[in-house]
């Protein structure tokens, strides 16, 4: 086992996981911050999620198995996959992260390709310690995603010992050292967590980000992953300190496809369609619809991000458009228009409409929770814990008809009524649109229930079909301050205080102000101040 092998310091250091690291979200929610979050935010450890493990071995690696979804408990989505003030440390996930480490140390040095690009010498011996010196000099920054010290690397020096030990099961050699090097190195702390230190700056309690801690910042938030060489060498040459150095990486990152990968899986996240209930072959086709969308109104055609809630056409295949009843493109795949169909952007895909459904069909009550909190960024209460959310209304079971099902939640005198007065008749003005996105005049198989497909926000307006729903958000400003939320959750990897209330209004002003331009935005927000500071967390 690894541990027989790893370097003292190293294994005290694993070992405080279940400790500091463990309890490094949430910060206290007493009383204002010591720093004015205009200037910076509070952060904290985050561990890196299954996704940004996996990337960060592939490019580190090469590893192509993607053993940290193999091996590790699903991460919980809140809706994000990154939220560190719920992230635990406990000692299955470390017996889990030591296996992943094991397995993915042997894959890489038994490969030989990925063993020469990990070691860049050909050693002279099981004991060549100048050449082991160099593979650590080589590896080690790029996985701690930091500059290294003489002390770090020779902290993992000892390790070459076990190249020439004698061993009755396995012949030991030089890549036997690399081999444990490798291992140890993946359940360092730093190598799991985003950790960062800062500079004390010269307001108090405010802490300077140095140009590794910046790039790492960058890059998961950007790609998901490890800095690339060029990020690392803005680092080190110090141009991500400033402003206009941090854009410019921003802008080149943008244009890799990483960065388009990395916007699906926010968007997917946000709006909860990350995982739906239908055939790989339709999922795969509602992605592709999904993802051409927001690769043209972020990156493609830059321009106002309100389009992807009220673009007047899709991406379709031919299936695809069969599917819902549209024109076929031209050539088999292409924009099509949605004219007379009333649907409109996002909303009118079969991602959306699939995400959140109960019983294999729509939920009108989910469909709602669905808008209003992914849509309006509010918060719906919990139904209280005697009620079974996964039974449908009970009130009006031998009731054919939904609507008619559904009429308890409108009883004023049942005590679910409130709340489901909120969610309700949003889900119901969705109705015309099935599980799979399919336009519908009646419940599925009962002719006699006419579905009227009437919709209401309380308060705000009526509407009747995913168009109207879409502008009557859009109208009154619920989706783009809701994007700036959203996109600062994952960001900060936590939800806003109450405390950030004014840098939220500030950012959303800002957002409007730029005419909604979501990639202008993003690079606006990496270039600010305030992302090369951080607040220390308190407890």
């Amino acid at each position: 086992m690894l541990w027989r092998y790893c370097a003292l310091s190293i294994c005290v250091c694993l070992a405080a996981c279940t400790g500091k690291i463990a309890q490094s979200g949430g910060g206290n929610p007493d009383g204002p911050p010591a720093v004015d979050p205009i200037l910076a935010v509070e952060s904290g450890v985050r561990q890196l999620s299954q996704a940004e493990l996996d990337n960060t071995l592939s490019d580190l690696l090469g590893e192509d198995t993607a053993p940290a979804s193999r091996l590790l408990n699903e991460d919980e989505f809140r809706p994000f996959d990154n939220d560190y003030t719920i992230q635990q440390a406990s000692d299955a996930l470390i017996t889990s992260l030591e296996a992943l480490a094991e397995e993915v140390a042997e894959r890489a040095v038994a490969d030989a390709s990925r063993r020469s690009a990990l070691v860049p010498c050909a050693p002279t011996g099981p004991d060549d310690a100048g050449c082991f010196r160099e593979f650590l000099d080589g590896f080690l920054p790029r996985a701690l995603r930091r500059a290294v010290t003489s002390e770090d690397v020779n902290s993992y020096m000892p390790l070459l010992d076990f190249a020439t030990e004698d061993n009755a099961v396995v012949n030991n050699d030089f890549y036997t050292a690399v081999k444990l090097a490798v291992s140890a190195t993946l359940q360092d702390p730093e190598f799991l967590y985003r950790v960062e230190h800062g500079s004390a700056g010269s307001t108090a309690g405010l802490l300077e980000l140095d140009g590794y801690e910046i790039a790492s910042r960058m890059s998961y938030l950007l790609w998901a992953t490890m800095p690339d060489d060029a990020l690392f060498a803005a680092a080190q040459a110090g141009t991500l300190n400033t402003a206009e150095g941090r854009r410019a990486e921003a802008a080149r990152m943008l244009d890799n496809p990483r960065a388009r990968t990395q916007l699906h899986r926010f968007h997917a996240m946000w709006l909860g369609y990350r995982s739906i209930p239908h055939t790989a072959e339709l999922v795969n086709a509602f992605n592709r619809e999904t993802s051409a969308l927001i690769d043209r109104v972020i990156l493609d055609e830059p321009g106002s991000y309100l389009r992807l809630f009220t673009m007047g056409e899709t991406f379709v295949d031919d299936a695809l458009a069969d599917h819902y009843g549209l024109p076929r493109p031209t050539d088999g795949e292409g924009w099509v228009s949605y004219d007379g169909t009333g649907r409109a952007g996002i909303l009118g895909h079969g991602s959306l409409l699939a995400a959140f459904s109960k019983f294999e069909d729509t939920s009108p009550t989910q469909r709602g929770i669905l808008v209003r909190t992914r849509f309006m960024c509010e918060d719906v209460p919990r139904p209280p814990p005697d009620i079974d959310t996964d039974q449908p209304p009970q009130g009006a079971m031998d009731a054919v008809c939904k609507y008619d099902r559904y009429a308890e939640h409108r009883d004023q005198s049942s005590s679910c009524a409130g709340c489901h007065s909120l969610v309700d008749p949003i889900g119901f003005g969705l109705e015309n649109f099935d599980v799979a996105g399919r336009y519908r005049e009646y419940d599925d198989g009962l002719p006699e229930c006419v579905i009227e497909g009437n919709g209401e926000i309380v308060g705000v307006g009526d509407f009747s079909s995913p168009a109207e729903l879409s502008q009557l958000l859009v109208d009154n400003q619920y989706v783009d301050a809701c994007a700036v939320q959203q996109f600062l959750t994952y960001a900060w990897g936590r939800p806003p205080s109450v405390y950030e209330e004014e840098l939220l209004a500030e950012m959303t002003g800002s957002f409007r102000d730029g005419a909604h331009d979501f990639k202008g935005f993003m690079l606006g927000f990496i270039g600010s101040d305030r992302f090369a500071r951080r607040v220390e967390e308190r407890f």
